[in-house]
């Protein structure tokens, strides 16, 4: 990340325990850094929460969340970036490449399966367990700006090599000067009374010990939410 920018903001997708979000953050060494991390399951964020403590780092913003439908506003996030968060999700590339990239605001990282650069024990391999695949060609496809494909060094199973792919956006539209937004409509959210509430789509999500649970699915309709 630091070859191409020094980012203000990050974003890790299927955060799970925090473990690559911590190291991310120490390397950046960024005092005003703004981080944030999602996972579909609320145990998860809650350990990642915990490790986050332990590693020093006290000013994350973790919540749950769905790739299908980000809570956080469009071009709100410097860098966001998975790590084999997009891995399981074969046959939908498209709708998470989308949603990955409306919160981006400079560049999208994808650190996953690498089916195209893998031999074919691993591509069946892949196939078998229903993995992500042709994530290049599919952002292509989108017409975003690919600037690099390859192996990653770094891979703990060799039967699944990983490849990194760059993508590059630069949104010349202004910050929307928030970052968590309702997953379903992408309005601001505000704490409110224990919950995150969305005065535009009259929608509250509950806080669950201090984590804000913002999987569509956890939605309340709330015309009239007090403060």
């Amino acid at each position: 990340i630091k070859t191409l920018c020094l980012p203000d903001s990050i974003l890790e997708p299927g955060v799970g325990e925090a473990i690559t979000l911590s190291g991310v953050i120490q390397n950046l060494q960024h005092p005003d850094l703004k981080s944030f991390g999602f996972d579909v399951s609320w145990s998860r964020v809650l350990l990642a929460r915990q490790w986050l403590a332990d590693q020093g780092i006290v000013d994350s913003t973790l919540n749950t969340g769905s790739l299908f439908a980000l809570p956080y506003s469009s071009d709100s996030i410097d860098v966001v970036y998975t790590s084999h968060s997009m891995e399981p999700n074969g046959g939908h590339e498209e709708p998470i490449l989308r949603e990955l990239f409306r919160v981006t605001r400079r560049y999208l990282l994808l650190i996953e399966p690498a089916y195209e650069l893998a031999p074919e024990d691993s591509r069946k391999r892949m196939e078998a367990n229903g993995y992500c695949q042709d994530l290049p060609g599919v952002a292509q496809r989108l017409g975003y700006k690919v600037l690099d494909h390859r192996l990653f060094p770094h891979t703990p199973n060799p039967l699944n090599p990983t490849a990194l792919t760059i993508i590059e956006k630069n949104s010349a539209n202004p910050h929307p000067g928030h970052f968590l937004a309702c997953p379903r409509y992408q309005t601001r959210l505000e704490e409110r009374n224990g919950h995150m509430y969305s005065e535009e789509a009259l929608m509250a999500y509950p806080i669950l010990l201090g984590i804000p649970c913002l999987r569509p699915e956890n939605g309340i309709i709330a015309s009239l939410f007090p403060q």
